[in-house]
């Protein structure tokens, strides 16, 4: 008994947990829809703007293996964002000069401009959505 209350509890977190991450994704969706983005186009931009400070001034961008590393999307989704992201003019595409067969990506001065306006914006959806306190229990999802 004792075993199944324990595994329900664990499944009911699992949920919320989705439920938690859904409504942000949403949120995100529509706060940074104004700047021309979704919560997915934010987070590649903003891996790639994080490259400069990692990997110091001069900085070439990320494989898209290493982005797709630090964003949860699949490589064939991030390969289909990244190109629209290159067609909006964006980030830039080339090849990797240490391993031919990868291709780099870096922000351009509109990507890095853009980014730069719709940070506050994603960070203000995250403090609202997850810096409060945790969801009431009642408001949780349950299983049936």
């Amino acid at each position: 008994m004792a075993a199944k209350q324990a595994e329900q509890a664990l499944v009911t977190r699992w949920r919320s947990i989705l439920v938690l991450h859904a409504r942000v994704q949403c949120e995100l969706d529509r706060a940074l829809h104004g700047h021309g983005l979704c919560g997915s186009d934010f987070e590649v931009l903003d891996v790639l703007a994080g490259a400069r400070d990692e990997d110091g001034p001069g900085s070439c961008g990320y494989r898209v293996q290493e982005i797709s590393e630090r964003v949860h999307l699949t490589q064939s989704a991030l390969s289909r964002l990244v190109a629209r992201l290159e067609k909006d003019g964006l980030v830039e595409r080339s090849m990797c000069p240490e391993d031919r067969r990868g291709v780099r990506v870096v922000l351009t001065p509109e990507g890095r401009a853009r980014h730069g306006e719709a940070l506050p914006v994603q960070r203000a959806v995250l403090h609202r959505m997850l810096a409060g306190p945790p969801t009431p229990p009642e408001a949780r999802v349950t299983s049936r």
